[in-house]
Order: C-alpha cells, then sequence, then structure tokens
C-alpha cells in the first residue's frame, strides 16, 4: 500500500478509537505507551502510523558453534554474529538460543585462550591506523552532523531495500550508500573532546553502518531469487539449484567481495 503511493506519510494508519479509552488501556495499555513512546500518538485520541521495520539480523560474523572467527582471538555471540541457527528467516525465540547458549559457549572458550594467549601480532598497524582516523574525524571542520547522514541512511534503506526489492531500486540504493560512505567519512563534530564522546562514538558507529549496508546491498543484489525474508519482484521464485547457498562478504578497499558457501541440510530438508 505504501510503495503504491496509498500510504499516509509514509506509513499507513492503525485505528483503534472504535475500541473506546476504558478497553485500550485493560487491554492495551503496552500498545499505547508504545504509541506514545516512538510516534508521539496517544491511540485512544488518534490513529496510530505503522510502517515495515528491521527486526532481526540473521546474517552476521561468521563463527563456529564455540563463538570464535576467523580473527584469532575474536570472539563472537548474539544478534552481531552467525552461528547459522537462523536460516533466510529467524523464528522466534531463537535470539535467546544465540544469547543463553552460545554466548555462554563463546564465553568458556574466550576465556580458555585469554588464560594461554599473549598480545596479538597479526597486525602491528591496527592501532595506529584507527588513531588516525579518529584524529582526521576530530579535526573534520567541513560535511554534515553524522546523526544527519545516519538519517539519510535509513531512508534510503527503507525505501529502496525494504519488503519488496528490485535490481533497479537496489542499484540506485548502492550508488546512494556508496555516496554517504564518503559523506560518513566527512562528518562533523561539535564535540572534539577527548573524553566520553559521544559525538564521536556516533561518527565511528555511522562508519560501521554504511559498511553493513554496503555489504547488504551487494549480497541483495547478487541473490537472483527470492528467499526468506528476501523477496524480489524481479525474482519472485525461490531457486534451490542455483542459490542454497551462504552468502560470506569480505571488506576490501573496493568494496565488498562475495564469496558463497553450502548449505548444510541435516534432518529436514527445505520445504
Amino acid at each position: 500500500e505504501i510503495a503504491e503511493g496509498r500510504g499516509v506519510d509514509g506509513c499507513v494508519l492503525l485505528d483503534l478509537r472504535h475500541l473506546g479509552r476504558a478497553r485500550i488501556l485493560e487491554r492495551l495499555p503496552q500498545i499505547r505507551q508504545l504509541a506514545l513512546d516512538f510516534a508521539g500518538v496517544d491511540p485512544i485520541e488518534s490513529p496510530i502510523p505503522v510502517r515495515p521495520g528491521a527486526h532481526y539480523v540473521m546474517g552476521g560474523i561468521k563463527t563456529n558453534a564455540w563463538g570464535e572467527t576467523a580473527i584469532v582471538g575474536l570472539y563472537a555471540a548474539g544478534e552481531c554474529a552467525c552461528v547459522s541457527i537462523h536460516g533466510a528467516n529467524r523464528l522466534g525465540g531463537n535470539s535467546l538460543l544465540e544469547t543463553i547458549v552460545f554466548g555462554r559457549r563463546a564465553g568458556l572458550r574466550a576465556s580458555e585462550y585469554v588464560a594461554t594467549a599473549g598480545p596479538s601480532r597479526d597486525d602491528a598497524g591496527a592501532l595506529q591506523r584507527e588513531d588516525a582516523r579518529i584524529a582526521t574525524l576530530l579535526k573534520n571542520d567541513g560535511g554534515e552532523r553524522p546523526w544527519r547522514v545516519r538519517e539519510e541512511l535509513g531512508k534510503v534503506l527503507a525505501s529502496q531495500l525494504g519488503l519488496v526489492r528490485t535490481k533497479d531500486r537496489m542499484t540506485e540504493a548502492l550508488a546512494a550508500v556508496r555516496a554517504l560512505k564518503a559523506s560518513a567519512a566527512r562528518v562533523r563534530l561539535d564535540d572534539r573532546g577527548q573524553v566520553f564522546n559521544t559525538d564521536l562514538i556516533t561518527a565511528l558507529e555511522l562508519g560501521s553502518l554504511v559498511d553493513l549496508a554496503e555489504t547488504v546491498v551487494a549480497g541483495a543484489l547478487a541473490r537472483k531469487e527470492s528467499r526468506g525474508a528476501h523477496y524480489r519482484a524481479d525474482f519472485p521464485k525461490r531457486d534451490d539449484v542455483n542459490w542454497l547457498k551462504h552468502t560470506l562478504c569480505y571488506y576490501t578497499a573496493g568494496g565488498p567481495r562475495l564469496e558463497y558457501t553450502p548449505v548444510t541440510i541435516t534432518r529436514f530438508p527445505p520445504a
């Protein structure tokens, strides 16, 4: 409805007013509070604006069952990790499995590692490069504020990489994300202090967000099928012959490099 232009300010409206004040307060107090907190709307008096949103990340940093990654000494668990328990469309409740089971396993293995490991020598220049990147951000005089670039990034992904995807819209999204990536490197900070600088934290997070956005768009463009939460109007069918595989993405200076690994099918084959 929204994509076809029948929305209202990018939303559809959910009207609960016919339920009446007493019933809303009795049966839907949490929904009312969410509407007040996030939309500034009281459903007793006005319709609630509703639009699709990202609920969960089904990919993440590739790990084994102990939270170990390809980088020795780096462990990941939770939503940032991908043990590959979600498939293409996460089931409700799987977040508990990630945190309680794999969080514990990652912690156990990490504690074993630090008991014997010495300082890492894999990349002696990493700290110096990060110091230089932070110093550059603190000195930037031009450019936009970080929150403006972040807001624009959200709009691009919501409109061009939402529930229904096409090659043309994703190609536009990739070009926009790359332009925003350049803007993110030039953002202007109002706070240039060295202690508890939330402005700097926002700028650093923004750099990670545009990297991840570029990764998601590149992977979605390459996958010429529909599967789980990835739906392409130009490729509406699932294609197990060509695309029953995991996408792996690696950082390069020129943009994401994609590789693929087979899906391990054990007891239950895809329906």
